[in-house]
């Protein structure tokens, strides 16, 4: 299948080298030309420009936007919108909001053309490990693209079935979901990243009280010196609390075991701050995400090392570095 990619940064780079792993056909645009070129050397397509971009496609045409979520977003769709015809599709798999997904997919539908909003979970890894894909949009567009979904999917793998889904949408067990109308792919994905928040924030702070253990404030028999490398290490065998999170903690631990080349500014990219708001909205409580949240603005102000090691968590999936401080 044939797909456009306008992106091409640490995820958009590697959506593309799978899916012509899988023999799709990819077609790629960035604003640094150099990114488009390494990718023409490994078998895509590269072109100078979306005008281009639509020519080299065969309709209906499909194009994946894959830049940071806002404004550059909201350009790119809509210059996409102006060139794209009726039947051509529109895919934002990045983090926008999902209200702007809805009204988005309203202004292009006066047009014919389609927009799926498509949450994608994977980070740096996503190459070779798959990727977490919840999608929001119209079910026939859905199922259209399903072969690019389905190569972009972690599959089977080696986790165990869950009994009592036979009847079900096998899709979900592949690792893509489709999750409803426009803005239910990026609302998922924003619980998702909200939820991530609260579980680094629990190994965070679980590992600075560990940290902590041999405080000279403590009587001395009330002193641990323990080696978090090893735990976390031992963690990752057969515990309830084993998770990909916990292997990037055991990772950076053991590159770094004091965490000294992290100061623990923690930023914090949309989405938590987007799931508190939905809590707020359906006065749902939402006790530890919102504590997670407010964690990383203080760590803006003075960093412990429960920060210096969410820091490195998120290096660990996501290539996220800290913010250069003055």
């Amino acid at each position: 299948m044939q797909l456009a990619m306008i992106g091409l940064g640490r995820m958009g780079a590697n959506i593309v080298r799978r899916l012509m792993r899988d023999g799709h056909s990819c077609v790629v645009f960035d604003a640094n030309p150099k990114a488009a070129d390494a990718l023409a050397g490994e078998g895509a397509t590269a072109v100078k420009s979306l005008a281009e971009l639509k020519q080299r496609l065969q309709p209906p045409r499909a194009a994946w936007v894959m830049v940071p979520a806002g404004e550059i977003t909201e350009t790119t769709v809509k210059e996409l919108g102006d060139l794209f015809e009726k039947g051509d599709v529109i895919i934002d798999g990045g983090n926008s909001f999902w209200k702007d997904d809805i009204r988005r997919a309203k202004k292009l539908k006066e047009k014919g053309v389609h927009y799926l909003d498509v949450g994608t979970s994977g980070g740096i890894w996503g190459l070779d490990r798959g990727y977490c894909m919840m999608i929001g949009g119209d079910t026939t567009v859905v199922q259209h693209l399903d072969p690019i979904f389905r190569t972009l999917a972690p599959g089977l793998g080696d986790i165990p079935r869950t009994e009592g889904r036979e009847k079900r949408d096998p899709r979900p067990e592949l690792g893509y979901l489709h999750a409803g109308p426009n803005g239910a792919g990026h609302f998922v994905k924003m619980v998702h990243n909200g939820i991530e928040y609260g579980l680094m924030q629990a190994y965070a702070e679980g590992f600075d009280i560990m940290h902590h253990a041999n405080s000279t404030e403590l009587p001395p028999e009330h002193r641990f010196d323990l080696s978090l490398p090893d735990i976390a290490e031992v963690w990752r065998r057969g515990s309830v609390i084993s998770s990909w999170l916990l292997d990037l903690t055991s990772s950076a631990f053991a590159a770094d075991e004091k965490l000294d080349s992290f100061a623990g500014h923690v930023e914090d990219s949309g989405e938590g701050r987007w799931t508190v708001l939905a809590a707020v909205e359906s006065a749902v409580p939402a006790d530890v995400l919102t504590t997670a949240l407010y964690t990383r603005f203080r760590s803006r102000e003075s960093e412990s090392f429960a920060e210096k090691l969410l820091s490195a968590m998120r290096k660990g999936f996501g290539g996220h570095h800290e913010a250069k401080l003055e």
